[in-house]
């Protein structure tokens, strides 16, 4: 009898993760990921940020491999293949399936005013009413920024897919997406349960460009046998679940339901909470979307909360300022060393682009206090991680404002949530309490494909070993010392934005 398997890929703007688990025990078989070091993000202009779908796809292959290899039971079968993706990527290809343009990726900032524009034109009412979001630098806007800079290419564009999208075309060789998918893209009117087609109409896009709606869950296609070739795993596996990194981190970490809460600090940080109100922030500094489990019937949406720059900036202390020579690891021990509030020195993480809690806003990331006589690295390494913290805090302010309460907070034993200071000014500044969990994204999604071929009849069958591994809790005594602290760095944050 063979082992049944589920592979779940997780495509990020950082690396492609996968992640093969035992459908029935719901345990770990493999892991892998690639590259060895960050994915590139061209920016080929300030503000702009772009990565090749082409180059996805080639880690794609060279981490399936490694998770083959990993393999020691030579009598098994995938049952299905599930994927998450990095968020609001806009990928064109001609009639032809030939890639147009780089990918305009989630943190690029180019159609920022044209989002802007269609917030004033269209109107608060349609926009958070309907769409429950400003249009802002969404994939709707980066299609219109195309269509007004690139005619001609627009001209050839025969259809328009997020990158998940992308991936699972060339697993399957159909192109398709869902309603959680269009959503992100500020294409899902959620009165009307339809296309927005009043936000279609306003910026001429045409509604033949965007892909046929499958399930979340569901059968999404197969896997080719050219594809399986170039993978080295059987073909006619059925592609089963996709989701953005967002929702499926929640889903990850079994957050479903109304009042649940999810969290993640990779390239960026993200709070994402579950409600079944049509929610939204008059701001639109936070966002929400169709959650992974978003029907007619169960309208479930997932609020959004999204700071760009949290692991980039970690990733570029280690690597520019620290010279790459040091672990994170090791960075982590040095602001240990640290107190609280970093002996005065504080940082504005906001250096990856326009950032949404700031209404849009690119106003750089800003350092404060440096004294050459008093600050080493590992000041600079905690007033990062305070940094990135208080930049939390205020988007779960607005969050709280929404209705959104914020109390117990899910997370995977990842990222900056395996840095026991960066935890410790998480819950202490948020006063909620962290629940760290044995998962990731790429297991999440291999999960998902379970539900999505029938192997999981329920989440609760899904989850199986899915465990608990720690909880941090906050400190009354710690709590005043960090929330002393955000006020400091709170008062420079607006002393900032009135300049800017």
């Amino acid at each position: 009898m063979s082992n049944s398997y589920l592979l779940g890929f997780d495509v990020g703007s950082s690396s492609i993760k996968a992640s093969l688990i035992d459908a029935d025990s719901g345990e770990l078989v493999a892991s892998a990921y690639s590259p060895e070091t960050e994915m590139k993000i061209e920016a080929p202009q300030i503000g702009w940020a772009e990565q090749n779908p082409a180059d996805w796809w080639n880690y794609v292959l060279i981490t399936t491999k490694k998770i083959v290899s990993q393999i020691n039971n030579a009598n098994y079968k995938i049952e299905g293949i599930g994927i998450s993706y990095q968020m609001h990527g806009l990928v064109l290809v001609d009639k032809n399936h030939k890639v147009l343009h780089p990918s305009i990726i989630w943190c690029d900032s180019r159609a920022v005013e044209i989002g802007d524009s269609a917030f004033d034109n269209l109107g608060r009412e349609y926009c958070l009413g309907n769409c429950l979001n400003s249009p802002g630098n969404f994939t709707a806007s980066k299609l219109k920024w195309v269509k007004d800079n690139l005619p001609n290419m627009y001209d050839k564009i025969y259809k328009l897919m997020l990158p998940g999208d992308y991936i699972a075309f060339k697993l399957s060789g159909e192109i398709n997406t869902t309603i959680s998918g269009l959503s992100e893209g500020v294409f899902w009117d959620f009165k009307e349960n339809d296309i927005s087609n009043k936000l279609m109409k306003y910026y001429g896009l045409h509604k033949e460009l965007l892909p046929d709606v499958v399930p979340t869950f569901g059968l999404q296609g197969k896997l080719t046998k050219n594809s399986a070739k170039e993978l080295g795993i059987e073909s006619g596996i059925p592609i089963a679940y996709r989701a953005g990194d967002q929702p499926n981190n929640a889903f990850s970490l079994n957050v479903l339901n109304p009042g649940d809460v999810a969290a993640t600090a990779g390239t960026s940080g993200v709070v994402y909470g579950i409600t079944e109100k049509n929610t939204y922030d008059n701001k639109s500094r936070v966002n929400s979307f169709a959650h992974v489990n978003y029907t007619m019937d169960n309208p479930i949406k997932g609020v959004l909360l999204c700071l760009n720059g949290t692991g980039i900036l970690y990733n570029w202390l280690k690597n520019e300022v620290m010279g790459g020579l040091d672990s994170y690891e090791s960075l982590n021990k040095m602001a240990a060393d640290i107190p609280v509030g970093s002996d005065d020195l504080t940082m504005l993480p906001f250096g990856n682009g326009a950032e949404r809690i700031l209404e849009n806003r690119d106003i750089k990331s800003h350092l404060m206090g440096i004294s050459f006589n008093k600050h080493s690295k590992g000041h600079l390494i905690r007033a990062a991680q305070e940094g990135i913290a208080y930049s939390f805090r205020y988007g779960v302010d607005i969050m709280n404002e929404m209705g959104i309460d914020v109390n117990i907070v899910r997370v995977g034993d990842t990222n900056l949530f395996l840095s026991s200071i960066f935890r410790e000014a998480f819950a202490n500044v948020c006063n909620a309490a962290i629940e760290i969990y044995n998962t990731d994204g790429a297991q999440g999604a291999a999960r998902g494909s379970g539900i999505g071929v029938g192997f999981y009849s329920t989440a609760k069958e899904a989850f199986q070993g899915f465990n608990k591994l720690n909880v941090v809790e906050p400190d009354e005594g710690l709590s005043k010392q960090y929330n002393d602290a955000y006020q400091i760095w709170k008062e420079m944050l607006n002393s900032v934005l009135k300049k800017d």
